[in-house]
């Protein structure tokens, strides 16, 4: 009964669930987008902070959306847990900066002391960074608890020994070839109504959403569902960015990685456009055919050849298979990762894409 109604009800609840608790307002989103950048460029720190850094030295991971949660089997992140710790070892010892875009623990479904309960290790494991004062955290939709809770504080004390500063972004600041370079980062919720106290978004999340998960034990964050077409949220999040000078935008929130303002999907669709164009049409058969396995329908080709490299999602870490996706930006590049499982059951780093910060000009 359970495998009946997993396949009846899944894409259903989650299409309501999304277009219900989930509705970006393009007004919405630009006047948030600007208040905050010009903020965090004018302002006093408190919004964020402004990182200069070496393009050819610094080293930062950005990481976002693990929604930790109770272990049980609303928790999406459980089976990611192995490699987001592994990953961190990495990046620890490497020596990397590490960015955690927002969403971090998973406070809708959750008392914070029942995470803290059963996230001891992940906790330790940032902390690490925190004493090496290599850490940032920013908050999300879902854990704006750092921001609001007037407990905040005593929580932050119990899990890493110190009461850090939560921010809403920072910006990275840069030269590249004499260039100036700002890289924004926020969470991406702003002008989602779940960020603006939606209390529908809550409750379903609560008393539907969580219980519905538990019930049927599945996970809509899969690989295959990321590939697709960029979202509402994030396309609108991409058409402000092509408006700023000199300026990236790093986001989450739609846990749907994107590099150089592409999806998996969409730069698929642009090689094959330049491979044909290029004559060989070998390799845009070959690619075709990983866009028929995605079981992608129609015969004409979104073109997107146009798009401005200026925006970039991190993805998230509690994909259903237990894989985890990050931006890193380290000796003049920026890629987009992936932690995997191999055949041994051993986290494995994956660089799924990757350029020069000099080609983003």
């Amino acid at each position: 009964m359970r495998k009946f109604l997993q396949k009846l009800l899944t894409k259903p609840v989650a299409r309501l669930a999304d277009r219900l608790s989930s509705r970006p307002d393009k007004k919405r989103v630009n006047r948030s987008l600007n208040r905050l950048y010009k903020s965090l460029l004018t302002g006093s720190g408190k919004k964020g902070l402004i990182i200069p850094f070496d393009a050819e030295k610094g080293k930062f991971i950005i990481f976002s959306d693990q929604h930790k949660g109770a272990r049980d089997d609303m928790d999406i992140f459980a089976l990611a847990e192995k490699n987001y710790l592994t990953a961190l070892d990495y990046y620890y010892s490497q020596p990397f900066f590490y960015i955690n875009l927002g969403d971090s623990e998973e406070l809708w479904e959750n008392l914070f002391i029942t995470i803290k309960k059963h996230n001891k290790a992940t906790f330790e494991s940032e902390k690490r960074f925190i004493q090496r004062k290599e850490f940032m955290k920013i908050f999300g939709n879902h854990d704006l608890f750092w921001d609001n809770d007037p407990l905040a504080a005593v929580g932050l004390k119990q899990i890493y020994d110190e009461v850090i500063k939560i921010y809403e972004g920072a910006v990275l600041q840069t030269t590249v070839n004499g260039k100036p370079l700002n890289i924004f980062m926020t969470h991406g919720h702003q002008g989602d109504l779940q960020s603006d106290g939606n209390w529908f978004s809550k409750w379903f999340v609560s008393n539907v959403w969580a219980p519905f998960q538990a019930y049927l034990k599945v996970n809509i964050n899969t690989p295959a569902n990321n590939d697709l077409l960029k979202t509402d949220h994030n396309r609108i999040m991409y058409e402000w960015s092509q408006r700023q000078k000199n300026t990236l935008l790093i986001t989450g929130h739609t846990h749907q990685p994107v590099f150089r303002s592409l999806t998996h999907l969409e730069k698929l669709y642009n090689d094959i456009a330049k491979a044909r164009k290029a004559g060989n049409d070998k390799l845009a058969d070959e690619l075709n055919k990983q866009i028929v396995n995605r079981q992608v329908k129609g015969d004409v080709a979104p073109d997107f050849s146009a798009c401005h490299p200026s925006y970039f999602n991190s993805g998230c870490c509690c994909y259903d298979d237990g894989d985890i996706t990050g931006i890193e930006i380290s000796d003049g590049h920026i890629r987009l990762v992936k932690w995997e499982y191999n055949k041994l059951n051993q986290s494995e780093r994956i660089v799924l894409e990757g350029c020069g910060l000099e080609e983003l000009f």
